[in-house]
């Protein structure tokens, strides 16, 4: 499991996936989420802009990383 250190008060999905090193880009990060494949905690979210906040899960391609403070 990936973690993410939050540097700010959120991270937004698609930067989350890019910074992960889940996706290449940006753009790809945007198609991935829209075609539903990934998950935050346990559900499909579409919303590249989601903020996702300490505690929050997201799941891709068989990967995970947590969202932590």
């Amino acid at each position: 499991m990936e973690t993410i250190k939050l540097r700010e008060d959120f991270i937004k999905l698609g930067q989350a996936l890019k910074a992960a090193g889940l996706v290449e880009s940006g753009v790809e990060a945007k198609e991935v989420i829209q075609d539903g494949l990934v998950e935050v905690n346990g559900e499909v979210d579409t919303r590249r802009g989601r903020k996702l906040v300490a505690g929050d899960v997201v799941t891709f391609d068989g990967e995970e990383i947590k969202i932590e403070d």
